[in-house]
């Protein structure tokens, strides 16, 4: 399976070492120049220059934006782009980043200057989205080429770009087709000029034709090197997220500050307890605050030894390990009512060793205000003079400390900093308790929690809850309260459609609500053909976002018709069909994903606020950060830091994070690696084939924001 990480068969260090130097590069010494590792990134408010953005943002690569919308933005010219500094002539950025191949006006001094800085110091520019014209390297569409819609179209990687960058891919790169009433895409798909030196890296058929057009390829003209693409594109959409660490590659050589990696980590929660079951006829969920007081009959759902069996098997089969946040007073009433048995108890706690696990507290007790629940919704319970009552500190803390307790006894490997509460209460929940419970913090204090889950569509950022930190997670849609596809079918309908069709009219009160329905879904395929696909494209969707935080589903879910697992295998199967085995899913456990976010709203306060500084000269990356930030880097493969290799190999380089102990980082690269030319004139000139350039953020203001991409 492609989920363990190894080393790639031709990684970015390999093939910088397999090209060597571009012809008449200075090489390391006093000459040398300085490249600062950073990005020029010039906007025109398009969608394609926002979603490389985007990646730089969620990498945390810093770049300098210039908008060129903007009457007082800065002049391009040769002074913005070059300096000397300490009597070395320094390039201030490693790539640009330009909306098409000329977004200036003709003749332009601007546009010159560009030409000119990318001529004498090597460095690369990417067209984010172009017309195919000769002067991109290719030819007009009207010959035999295609302009329009892709959508549905399946790309592929040319070998080319298999050996260059986008070699992390396995090959195919779909485009999205989601509706097929909107145009999801717009192309043009042509053939280099005759004579041109243009790699095509990326190709789809010509409609109609025997031919295949670039989509994306390497233009080499005049001492420059330009990564043509020539599809337009947002940061969302499948194809870019499939392309975008390749497009960043190129433009760095796989030498940048930040790294990307592809995420997937499932928290079940609820383990050992039983979660109540939707009513189609009450349209509410007896036993739950849904349902008014005393309406029909809790029908608890509630796992199976067969279900641990197949939870074991299917972790095997796809080199995952689930996380199961668990409830011990779910066994403990489970024995009371059945003369000391629970099989399912007696078989998770034999298989323990095969799980993660995280306390979720005893009862599962909502630990915020009390609850009001003689109205639907609820609301919080009030004293005489109208103030809030909370749940108690001691009740809080009992709740975290017999489940740790009861756990500890059952021998479940646990981490005693991490902790999920019921429904992630505690935590402010809108409208009904607009603030944490001031109890909350001095109960996780008492039990040494570090690490809280909240939930990322209630709040998307970490924050500090007296002695943790948030881990927050993403919901999926498929329900707690439901163990067959026909409940979740019948509950997705109540909620999402109108109430003339019989729904509860959400989708009309909220103009907020984006899973709106035209209509009910098929009970017998609904869940199959339309909940599926799109749970599985969503959370695909944060995977490729190089987005860590964690999925949470429910025990009910791999209980009954085990209705997770098809959205589960569809995200994991297709991660496994569209990348390479050196790109693997990365499974972190909770406290590993908080450190990762962390580090990353750090490393990202840093930058924005200019407190961090790198440059290459020769084969020596330096990098400068405040005492205390670790820094974020994606190299070559073997590169080193104080002379130990740096990093862990991921997508055919290497990327890691590291302290700099009071001093500048000083890591050296493989001494293959291309050097950028000071030469007045031609300046590098590379060799034919793939040759991945030098890689830079951009921005105006000092920025890497960092920012994870929004749910959908």
């Amino acid at each position: 399976m492609k989920r363990i990480i190894r080393t790639a068969a031709l990684t970015v260090g390999a093939l910088i070492a397999a090209l060597g130097p571009p012809a008449g590069a200075a090489q390391a010494g006093s000459a040398a120049p300085r490249v600062d590792l950073r990005v020029l990134l010039v906007s025109d408010g398009g969608p394609s220059v926002d979603a490389i953005a985007a990646e730089l943002d969620a990498a945390g690569t810093p770049y300098t934006e210039v908008d060129l919308g903007r009457s007082d933005r800065p002049v391009i010219d040769a002074g913005f782009l070059a300096d000397t500094l300490d009597g070395r002539p320094r390039a201030k950025y490693q790539a640009v980043v330009l909306p098409n191949d000329n977004p200036f006006a003709a003749g332009s001094p601007e546009m010159a200057a560009l030409a000119a800085y990318e001529r004498t110091h090597g460095i690369p520019q990417v067209d984010a989205y172009t017309y195919a014209r000769p002067e991109a390297g290719l030819r007009y569409p009207v010959h035999g080429g295609y302009s329009g819609s892709l959508d549905g179209v399946r790309a592929q990687v040319t070998p080319a770009g298999k050996a260059g960058p986008f070699g992390y891919l396995e090959g195919a790169v779909p485009f999205e087709d989601n509706s097929p009433t909107v145009g999801e895409s717009y192309a043009y798909l042509s053939t280099p000029v005759a004579g041109a030196d243009f790699t095509p890296y990326v190709e789809a058929p010509v409609p109609g034709q025997a031919e295949r057009g670039s989509l994306v390829g390497e233009y080499r003209h005049d001492g420059r090197r330009e990564l043509v693409v020539t599809f337009v594109y947002n940061q969302h959409q499948q194809q870019f997220r499939l392309l975008a660490r390749g497009i960043v590659d190129w433009m760095t050589g796989g030498v940048r500050l930040g790294a990307s990696r592809n995420y997937f980590a499932v928290h079940v929660d609820d383990v050992f307890a039983a979660d109540d079951r939707w009513n189609a006829e009450l349209n509410c969920t007896p036993g739950d605050v849904d349902c008014p007081d005393g309406a029909g009959t809790p029908d608890p759902i509630r796992m199976t030894p067969a279900d641990v069996d197949h939870a074991t098997a299917w972790q095997r089969e796809h080199h995952v390990t689930l996380d199961l946040a668990y409830n011990g007073a779910g066994s403990v009433e489970q024995r009371r009512d059945h003369d000391g048995a629970d099989a399912l108890a007696d078989k998770l706690i034999a298989e323990r060793d095969r799980f993660r696990w995280i306390n979720h507290t005893y009862t599962h007790a909502f630990l915020g205000c009390e609850q009001d629940t003689t109205t639907v919704p609820w609301r919080c319970a009030t004293t005489a003079d109208g103030s809030t009552r909370w749940v108690g500190r001691t009740a809080v803390s009992d709740e975290i400390a017999a489940n740790r307790a009861w756990g500890r006894g059952a021998g479940l490997p646990l981490e005693d900093g991490e902790l999920v509460t019921g429904e992630h209460s505690g935590l402010k929940v809108l409208p009904q308790q607009p603030a944490d419970n001031p109890h909350l913090a001095p109960a996780l204090a008492d039990n040494g929690v570090t690490w809280l889950a909240s939930d990322n569509s209630r709040e998307r950022g970490q924050r500090q809850v007296g002695p943790a930190t948030t881990v927050p997670r993403h919901p999926m849609n498929v329900f707690y309260n439901a163990g067959r596809a026909a409940e979740q079918v019948d509950e997705y309908n109540w909620i999402y459609t109108s109430r003339a069709q019989g729904g509860s009219g959400i989708c009309e009160d909220d103009p907020h609500t984006t899973t709106c329905l035209p209509a009910p879904l098929d009970p017998a395929t609904g869940y199959r053909e339309h909940i599926v696909p799109l749970e599985t494209r969503i959370a695909l969707g944060h995977v490729l976002a190089n987005d860590p935080r964690p999925h949470f589903i429910h025990q009910s879910n791999l209980a009954e018709d085990r209705i997770a697992y098809p959205v589960l295998n569809g995200v994991l199967g297709g991660h496994d069909a569209l990348f390479a085995p050196n790109t693997p899913v990365v499974n972190l456990r909770m406290r590993d994903i908080g450190t990762e976010l962390r580090r990353r709203a750090a490393w990202q306060a840093a930058v924005d606020g200019g407190r961090v500084t790198a440059h290459r000269v020769g084969d020596t990356v330096t990098v400068e950060t405040p005492d205390g930030v670790p820094a974020t880097a994606t190299m070559p493969a073997g590169t080193t830091l104080r002379g130990a290799p740096f990093g862990e190999a991921y997508a055919g380089g290497v990327s890691g994070w590291a302290s700099s102990s009071g001093g500048p980082l000083s890591l050296t690269l493989p001494s293959s690696s291309p050097v950028p030319s000071t030469a007045d004139g031609a300046g590098p000139q590379p060799p034919a084939g793939p040759a991945p350039g030098t890689r830079v953020p951009a921005g105006v203001t000092e920025s890497a924001r960092s920012r994870l991409l929004p749910e959908h």
